[in-house]
C-alpha cells in the first residue's frame, strides 16, 4: 500500500503524458484524478495506521550508491511526521486536479497539463517520504523542474517564459544552500540518511549543526518563496503555477 502512494501519481503522469492522444482528454482526466483521489485515500489510511496507531513503516527497495565512503538505499520511511505531511499535500493535490478539469476545459492540451500536475505530486511525495537527504534532494530538484513546466505551460507567451526563468534562477540560490548542507552533513555525519543524522546530532559540534540548519533554512526560503527569495512567486501567477503553489508554500 505504501509504495502505491508513490507509484500511482507517477503512473498517472506517464499515462497522460505518453498515451494522451490515445486516451483523449476525458481519459486523462479520469486516470489522473482517479489516481490522485485513490492516493489520497491511501494517505488517509496510512495516517490512521502510522500516525494514530503508532506503527511506522520503512520500505527499502534496493541499494543505489554503494562505496567505501557512502551507502545510499532507495528507501522510504513513513512516520508520524511523514503521514502528517502526506494528508495536506494529497488533499490539496486532489482538489487542484478536480478544479483543473473545469479550469482547463478550453485548453487543447489537457493531457500534457495533467501529466505535469501528476508528476509534480509524485515528486512532492518523493520529497516527503524519502528516508535520506539525497532522496529528498532528488524530489526537491524535480519539484523545481515541474514548477518551471507549469509556469511555462503556455510557452508561446513571453511573460510566462520570463516568469519561469526567474523562478528557476531564484530557486537555484536555495538549491546551492541545500547542496552546501548536503556536503556538510556528509562530512560531519558520514552518511545522509535521517536515522544516522538524528542519532549522531547531539554529539556534533553545535556551530556546525547550526550552519547546516541555516543552509537548509536558506534552501526552504528559495523553494517556498520566503523573503528575501520571494520575488519569483508574484510573477509565477502569470502561468499555471497559481494552482499548485498552495501545495508548496
Amino acid at each position: 500500500m505504501y509504495l502505491s502512494i508513490l507509484t500511482l501519481p507517477l503512473l498517472a503522469a506517464i499515462t497522460a503524458g505518453l498515451l494522451g492522444r490515445k486516451i483523449g482528454i476525458r481519459g486523462s482526466h479520469i486516470i489522473s484524478c482517479g489516481a490522485i483521489l485513490l492516493t489520497a485515500l491511501l494517505g488517509v489510511i496510512s495516517f490512521y495506521e502510522v500516525g494514530l496507531s503508532g506503527s511506522p513503516v520503512s520500505v527499502v527497495l534496493n541499494s543505489w550508491i554503494d562505496s567505501e565512503l557512502l551507502l545510499v538505499y532507495w528507501g522510504f520511511h513513513f512516520d508520524s511526521l511523514t503521514v502528517s505531511m502526506l494528508l495536506p499535500v494529497l488533499i490539496v493535490s486532489s482538489l487542484v486536479h478536480l478544479y483543473s478539469i473545469g479550469y482547463m476545459s478550453d485548453d487543447p492540451h489537457n493531457q500534457r497539463f495533467f501529466s505535469y500536475l501528476s508528476l509534480f505530486t509524485f515528486f512532492m511525495l518523493l520529497l516527503i517520504c524519502g528516508d535520506s537527504f539525497i532522496i529528498m534532494f532528488i524530489g526537491w530538484e524535480a519539484v523545481g523542474i515541474c514548477s518551471y513546466l507549469l509556469i511555462n505551460y503556455w510557452f508561446t507567451r513571453l511573460q510566462a517564459n520570463k516568469s519561469a526563468l526567474q523562478a528557476i534562477l531564484l530557486n537555484r540560490i536555495g538549491d546551492w544552500a541545500f547542496t552546501i548542507a548536503l556536503i556538510a552533513i556528509l562530512w560531519a555525519f558520514g552518511n545522509l540518511d535521517y536515522a544516522t543524522v538524528c542519532t549522531l546530532a547531539p554529539y556534533i559540534n553545535e556551530s556546525l549543526v547550526s550552519f547546516i540548519g541555516l543552509c537548509l533554512l536558506g534552501a526552504a526560503m528559495g523553494k517556498s518563496a520566503q523573503m528575501p527569495l520571494h520575488t519569483w512567486l508574484p510573477n509565477a501567477m502569470e502561468g499555471l503555477l497559481r494552482q499548485e503553489v498552495l501545495m508548496m508554500v
